[in-house]
């Protein structure tokens, strides 16, 4: 089997999508039926290179390893040649020779891509500056499990054009459901990815407006890591855009909230909406485990049925 990367939604086929999502919610049943006790990689390697902090990421893909069998590798640019200058490209060969697959959590995009060309196993996107696709599999899981297929439905982000909603875009386009992205002007997303998703999105500035009878609201922070010193400057930017109950009652009565997590309560969210039972960010976390194990597990071996 040739090697498949995972760098974007778009590196996947929207069947292959629909594939992961589904798998991956049959894999979490089945743990909580019969607990670990499917272990297809026993003795395989993922290495993880973190260059930006972690909680679900590292977590989710650790547990991920260890409850198929195998073993899951820390590396941060304080254990590896990369944090002494050794090129990208060097790393990767020498890598593919000792692991069965690799996890970047990073800045730069091109970098990933540079990393993935030399790379002859199976290399995935654990979040860089452009996108953050693991995390859409997870969000499309808990939408598909709690409200069934996405097709057609409306989902709301509401916030910075970043890197979640760059992934946002590309799972519209895959998924095929219509994508509202209310943001300050200055804050857009990416227009070239914007462009080639032009009929599933929508740009507007009102958050009332966008949130009107949409199926699923979604925010972030309004800075992101190595954004900090933009804080002021960004809350005053995105005054007006928080996300609370009061906004969540404009939309359907069975609208979800999804959150990547953290959230910055009083920021971009009310500081109670995470209680309110319309957010489902903590089944949304806890999903980022099952829809990485069908992700690695295809990676790995290809579709698995059952």
């Amino acid at each position: 089997m040739a090697t498949r990367h995972f760098l974007t939604l778009l590196d996947l086929s929207p069947d292959e999508l629909r594939y992961l999502v589904q798998r991956a919610i049959s894999i979490k049943n089945g743990l909580k039926t019969h607990g670990p006790t499917y272990t297809p990689f026993a003795n395989r390697t993922l290495a993880m290179i973190f260059e930006k902090s972690s909680t679900r990421t590292r977590v989710s893909f650790e547990t991920a390893m260890a409850q198929f069998g195998g073993h899951a590798l820390f590396l941060s640019p304080r254990d590896t040649q990369l944090g002494r200058g050794e090129p990208i490209g060097d790393t990767a060969r020498v890598l593919s020779e000792m692991v069965d697959a690799v996890m970047i959590r990073t800045f730069s995009h091109e970098g990933l891509e540079a990393y993935a060309a030399a790379s002859t196993v199976p290399v995935i996107n654990a979040l860089t500056d452009d996108y953050h696709p693991c995390q859409l599999l997870a969000d499309v899981m808990t939408w598909t499990e709690l409200r069934g297929s996405v097709k057609g439905r409306t989902a709301v982000w509401i916030g910075d054009g970043n890197n979640m909603c760059h992934s946002w875009i590309n799972a519209a386009r895959q998924f095929d459901f219509q994508l509202r992205i209310c943001c300050p002007e200055g804050y857009e997303p990416r227009q070239d990815i914007l462009a080639a998703a032009s009929d599933r999105v929508t740009i507007l500035r009102d958050p009332q407006q966008a949130v009107a009878e949409a199926d699923l609201v979604t925010t972030d922070v309004w800075a992101s890591m190595g954004q900090e010193e933009e804080q002021a400057r960004r809350e005053a930017d995105f005054a007006g855009l928080q996300v609370s109950e009061a906004m969540l009652d404009r939309a359907k009565e069975d609208v979800l909230f999804l959150h990547c997590l953290p959230a910055h309560r009083g920021e971009e969210i009310s500081t109670t909406l995470l209680d309110d039972p319309r957010a489902v960010v903590w089944q949304e976390a806890g999903n980022r485990l099952h829809a990485q194990k069908a992700l690695i597990e295809f990676l790995l071996l290809g579709r698995v049925e059952g």
